[in-house]
């Protein structure tokens, strides 16, 4: 997409939104930060191989001045910006954001995708599909909104020690999953996070994650879907597989990146997606 646009859409790198994807809609993304043995650098400076077992690895939003030049950049080729961001729940950067579209008057507005990674991503990319089309600012932020409302994220990982670690989870979930060598599974849904059964297997696992997406399938409805993974991109890849029965609109594979990768640990797959209603 080239030329002036009513309005732009930028979202943050939590956002597991493959960069063909980004730029085919024209998706700002602002980068995250992560911080190895006290020294800061930009999510995506280093492959995400380089950081997996490292000590001493942490995470920090982008500042509101980072979100402010994003938007000053988007605004010179749009009359206006919708930002979606990680849930607030889980992140500063939602009020980053905020804070810096107080000084754009009403030209920006930031939605709270409630989720993160495909989750995100989902809220976003429907955003900018309302933008292409011509949508104003408000019919935009409403689109964003109710997709933000209905998007659910379900995922597996090998244990739950790093969530347990990120006060994420219950400490007794990880001992759980360490202990038995079960397969921990857990939804991200309006904000929160919570533990669902957990699998004996991780065939299991998927067969119950497309079971959650069927039994939330809404009659003629139309499937948003990503599958999702931190470094286990066959599982994602056969999870997508799963998914082509139910004829979706829009399936793709999303990686996490580093920021998302440090709170959940490598293994990780999942499905992030919404039923959209017909009519």
């Amino acid at each position: 997409m080239s030329g002036r646009t009513r309005v732009a859409v930028v979202t943050d790198s939590a956002a597991a939104l493959p960069d063909d994807i980004a730029a085919r809609w024209s998706i700002r993304v602002v980068p995250m930060w992560i911080t190895v043995g006290g020294e800061a650098e930009l999510e995506g400076a280093r492959p995400l191989d380089e950081l997996i077992g490292l000590p001493e690895v942490s995470t920090s939003a982008p500042t509101p001045g980072e979100f402010a030049t994003t938007y000053a950049a988007a605004l010179e080729h749009a009359d206006a910006v919708v930002v979606c961001t990680i849930a607030a729940s889980m992140s500063a950067t939602h009020e980053a954001a905020r804070l810096a579209a107080a000084g754009f008057q009403d030209r920006v507005r930031v939605v709270d995708s409630r989720s993160a990674a495909g989750g995100e991503a989902l809220v976003a990319l429907a955003a900018a599909r309302a933008a292409a089309a011509g949508a104003s600012l408000d019919a935009v932020v409403e689109r964003a909104c109710a997709v933000a409302a209905r998007v659910r994220l379900i995922a597996t990982v090998p244990n739950l020690d790093h969530l347990v670690r990120s006060g994420r989870v219950p400490g007794i979930a990880g001992w759980a999953g360490k202990k038995l060598g079960i397969n921990p599974l857990f939804e991200f849904a309006g904000g929160r996070i919570r533990r669902l059964r957990p699998a004996l297997s991780a065939d299991a696992a998927a067969e119950r994650m497309v079971a959650h997406v069927a039994r939330s399938a809404v009659a003629g409805g139309r499937l948003h879907a990503v599958a999702l993974h931190a470094l286990a991109l066959p599982v994602a890849e056969e999870l997508a597989a799963r998914l082509r029965p139910f004829d979706p609109d829009e399936v793709f594979v999303g990686a996490f990146g580093p920021v998302m990768v440090v709170h959940t640990g490598p293994g990780l797959a999942g499905i992030a997606w919404w039923w959209e209603a017909p009519g």
